[in-house]
């Protein structure tokens, strides 16, 4: 999650540049992916990613969790990432994007500490508590997938706003 961020903070323009993607354009794809998650999340449905049977085997080893390609759009996903670019657009110089990457680093240790502790959570939750914080959660998020949607379209269409 650190190191894609990171890279999407240093590197996240030129990468647009190089495949013609406007930050608009990325926004409001990453806000549509970002809505079907949620509404998959409010209706109580798992995730329709498919893993090839070596990725199952890798998430079987709980060393190696972390670099699943599994895990990197869920920890560090399009909202995440286009967030850091248009932070990044915004900065002048190497040493605000270098700073860009401290709140990075607290997140990313927050959600280590938070992935330790997942097991007790949901233990202490149970599955209806689980259930009524991922609804909620998606709720949120859902409204969040829709101020990245109007935002890109603002973006693309400037005349409309």
């Amino acid at each position: 999650m650190f190191s894609v961020l990171t890279v999407s903070t240093f590197f996240g323009n030129d990468i647009l540049a190089f495949f013609s993607i406007t930050i608009s354009s990325f926004q409001v794809g990453g806000g549509i992916l970002i809505l079907l998650m949620s509404i998959n999340m409010m209706h109580g449905k798992q995730s329709h990613v498919r893993q090839t049977p070596e990725e199952a085997q890798t998430m079987a080893d709980r060393d190696a969790i972390a670099i699943v390609p599994l895990s990197i759009p869920l920890l560090a996903g399009p909202g995440a990432i286009s967030s850091m670019i248009i932070a990044a657009e915004k900065s002048t110089n190497f040493v605000n994007h270098a700073s860009l990457t401290i709140p990075v680093a607290v997140v990313a240790l927050l959600v280590w500490l938070a992935l330790q502790l997942s097991d007790g959570i949901s233990h202490l939750l149970g599955t209806i508590g689980i259930n009524i914080v991922t609804r909620l959660m998606g709720l949120i998020l859902a409204a969040m997938s829709i101020e990245f949607i109007a935002h890109g379209i603002g973006g693309l269409f400037p005349k409309l706003i």
